[in-house]
């Protein structure tokens, strides 16, 4: 057999390099061979997608749903005859219940309204919206076209606690400005809030609530760190921060410290933003927390307009690796 020299010259060049170098225990062992375990890595997401998954349980969104997604998305019928692939006795198994009287004439745009009576600009809002995602952990495009669906569905998108940039504010679409821990976008230089930066960007029209994030559910006890890496000039603009240093979120808010002065910082809010709704995102970690938060309202008078509770099936672009081995092992196959 004769070995083709375009063939046996660069492999034992790479041969040579592999026996010779320091850095990797597995190439300095098996020389050339070894690298079939990088390419086999790199090909790992596309083997689970197209020969593992099937077509109901991917995460955190199944095949199913992402075909879903892509037939609307082209403008494609979504109707289809099928048989169920669920297993219908799995527990926890989620179902629609059925009536012998549905509605005839259902609503088709479902909507309530946020706002109680210490907000002069209630809001309108349907029942399903764009969770919080924010730009620098998405991209400009993702914002905009994410925007775009909200003005053409009549519903709202959350900016996350990245800050409001100017993607948000193209199309047209309904806004709700996240306030997280580092303020972004309405901050000082020494990362405070800042009021009148705050009053002068919730006065947008497009802006129709503002939230406070407490806590996330994919980061607890922890606030989050967007490498430098990723703070680019127009991200950092944005947030108000250093081009390209690690953009911190920090684990608590420095504008207050109990549900007392929380609920007065909310109250600050609504007033800098023309009276425009206002809540408050947190997750329930211990108990006795949502009852002192219920507690405070009741001693000062005064109420959010809206509570969100997070769960801990969401993600993030900015928390240590740690974090998501330890929720998977929590939330997904039991204690570690």
């Amino acid at each position: 057999m004769v070995l083709d020299p375009a063939f046996t010259i660069p492999a034992l060049a790479v041969a040579a390099y592999d026996w010779f170098q320091s850095s990797w225990t597995i190439t300095r062992n098996y020389p050339v061979a070894g690298r079939l375990r990088w390419l086999a890595l790199s090909l790992r997401p596309f083997i689970r997608a197209y020969a593992v998954e099937d077509d109901t349980h991917g995460t955190p969104y199944s095949y199913a749903a992402r075909q879903l997604i892509k037939t609307r998305s082209h403008g494609l019928a979504d109707t289809i005859p099928f048989g169920t692939e669920l297993d219908v006795y799995e527990d926890p198994h989620h179902w629609i219940s059925h009536s012998m009287a549905p509605e005839r004439e259902p609503d088709l745009s479902p909507r309530i309204t946020v706002g109680n009576e210490q907000s002069s600009k209630p809001y309108s809002a349907s029942i399903l919206n764009i969770s919080a995602m924010s730009f620098g952990a998405l991209s400009a495009n993702a914002v905009k076209a994410m925007n775009i669906g909200a003005r053409d569905g009549g519903f709202y998108q959350d900016t996350g606690e990245g800050g409001l940039s100017r993607h948000h504010l193209e199309n047209g679409g309904d806004l709700v400005w996240e306030i997280g821990s580092g303020y972004f976008g309405a901050r000082d230089k020494d990362g405070k809030f800042d009021p009148e930066k705050f009053r002068d960007k919730a006065a947008n029209e497009a802006v129709k609530m503002t939230e406070i994030k407490i806590s996330q559910g994919a980061k607890p006890g922890h606030g989050g760190m967007l490498l430098g890496s990723k703070v680019t000039p127009e991200i950092a603009e944005v947030r108000g921060v250093p081009v390209y240093e690690n953009c911190l979120s920090p684990r608590g808010h420095s504008a207050f410290s109990t549900p007392a002065q929380m609920l007065e910082f909310a109250a600050s809010m609504r007033e800098l933003s023309g009276g425009k709704p206002v809540g408050i995102k947190f997750c329930v970690g211990q108990p006795h927390e949502p009852f002192a938060l219920v507690k405070a309202m009741l001693t000062t008078g005064i109420y959010p307009d809206f509570i969100v509770i997070d769960g801990a099936e969401g993600g993030t672009g900015a928390a240590p690796l740690s974090l998501p081995i330890g929720l998977v092992c929590r939330f997904g196959t039991g204690w570690c």
